[in-house]
C-alpha cells in the first residue's frame, strides 16, 4: 500500500503499469527541469547564488537563470576543468556556485579539480550531474554515468543527492543552495514519473517510505527516477501476498543509516536499486552500513558491472535487469537467503 504520511501523488501508478521510462497517465518531468526550476528560485532568494555551465546551458537547463541573471552566469566553454577550479575560488568568497554539466564531464573529466579545489578547500559548490544513468539512451556508453555516486561519495566533505522526480529535484536543488559545503546533485535526461507533491517531506540526510505493507518481509532501497520501477514492483509483490516497504533513499551521503539498519533488523531482507554501477553506488553503501549495524541478506538491483549502449531507455532499462520484474526477482532471492 501506499504510504499516506508521504503524500505522493494521486497519480503515481497508470492504469497500464507503465515503467520509469514511460507510462501515457502518470505525469512525466525529467528531473533536470526540477534543477532548472529550484535554481532560479534559489537564485530569486539570495544574490549570492551563481551558476557556471560548460557550454550545456540548454541541456542542463540553466537557460531560465541566465536569461534572468546574466551577470551572475558564466559560460566557461567545453572546459569542465577550468569551471570547477573558478567555482572553487567562487565558493570561498562568499558565492554560492552551482556547477553545471554531463555527469560523465563534470564530475567525470574533472574529478581531480573537485577533489582537490572543491572538497578539499571546502568550498561551497554545487556540482549539478545532468544525463546521468543509462536512460540517457541513444547517447550510448559515452555520455551514460554510471560511476558518478561512486566517485562523488568517496570525496570527503562531499554530500550526495540523487532525486526521484522533477518535484524533488527542484527540493534538492534548493536544499543544497542553503547548505554549506560540497554537494554533488545527480539529474536524468529522460522524463520519469512524478511520484511526489509538494507536501511530500524532503530533508536531506533522511530515507522515506512511499510504500509501506502491513507485513512486509523485504525492503526495498531505490534512489533516483529508477525509484518508480520499484514502486511497480512491490505493487506486484503484494498481489503475490509478499509485504514489502519502499525507501526512497534520496541522499547516499549522508545516507540515513539508523532507518535502514532499523528495518533491516525488523524485517531481515534488502533490495537495493539504483541507475548506476552496483559497485560502490547506493547497493555499496548500504552494505557498507548494514555490515555494521545490522548484517541482513541482500540483493543489488544495478548495472553489472558493465557499460551501457546505445537504444531507447525503457529497452535499456529492460535490457540490464533494472526493472519491476527484476525487482520482483531479486526480493523474492533476499527473502529466500533470509530463511
Amino acid at each position: 500500500m501506499i504510504n499516506p504520511d508521504a503524500k505522493l501523488s494521486p497519480k503515481i501508478f497508470s492504469s497500464e503499469g507503465g515503467s520509469a521510462s514511460g507510462g501515457d497517465a502518470v505525469e512525466m518531468k525529467p528531473t533536470r527541469d526540477g534543477f532548472g526550476v529550484g535554481v532560479l528560485v534559489a537564485g530569486d532568494k539570495d544574490k549570492n547564488v551563481v551558476v557556471l555551465s560548460a557550454d550545456l546551458i540548454e541541456s542542463t537547463r540553466s537557460d531560465a537563470f541566465a536569461k534572468k541573471y546574466p551577470e551572475r552566469f558564466f559560460e566557461c566553454g567545453v572546459a569542465e576543468q577550468n569551471m570547477a577550479a573558478i567555482a572553487a575560488g567562487l565558493g570561498v568568497s562568499g558565492k554560492i556556485p552551482f556547477i553545471a554539466s554531463y555527469a560523465t564531464f563534470s564530475p567525470g573529466r574533472n574529478w581531480e579539480q573537485i577533489r582537490t579545489t572543491v572538497a578539499y578547500n571546502d568550498s561551497n559548490v554545487k556540482i549539478a550531474g545532468h544525463h546521468a544513468g543509462i536512460s540517457v539512451g541513444p547517447d550510448g556508453a559515452t555520455h551514460q554515468a554510471i560511476e558518478d555516486i561512486a566517485t562523488m561519495r568517496v570525496i570527503p566533505n562531499m554530500r550526495v543527492i540523487s532525486p526521484c522526480d522533477a518535484i524533488e529535484a527542484k527540493k534538492a536543488t534548493l536544499a543544497a543552495a542553503k547548505m554549506w559545503g560540497p554537494v554533488y546533485l545527480r539529474f536524468a535526461r529522460e522524463k520519469s514519473p512524478i511520484m511526489t507533491t509538494e507536501a511530500t517531506p524532503f530533508e536531506p540526510g533522511a530515507a522515506y517510505p512511499l510504500w509501506k505493507s502491513a507485513k512486509p518481509q523485504v525492503i526495498i532501497v531505490g534512489t533516483g527516477p529508477i525509484l518508480y520501477e520499484a514502486l511497480l514492483a512491490a505493487r506486484e509483490l503484494e498481489r503475490l501476498k509478499i509485504g514489502s516497504v519502499v525507501l526512497n533513499a534520496h541522499t547516499i551521503k549522508p545516507l540515513d543509516e539508523r532507518t535502514i539498519a532499523t528495518l533491516a533488523k525488523k524485517i531481515g531482507a534488502v533490495v537495493t536499486v539504483e541507475e548506476h554501477s552496483v559497485l560502490g553506488g547506493l547497493g555499496g553503501a548500504v552494505a557498507e552500513a548494514l555490515a555494521r549495524l545490522a548484517p541482513t541478506p541482500i540483493e543489488f538491483i544495478g548495472m553489472q558491472d558493465v557499460f551501457g549502449q546505445s537504444g531507447a531507455p525503457k529497452e535499456l532499462i529492460a535490457a540490464y535487469g533494472l526493472n519491476a520484474p527484476a525487482i520482483i526477482s531479486a526480493a523474492k532471492r533476499a527473502i529466500r537467503r533470509a530463511g
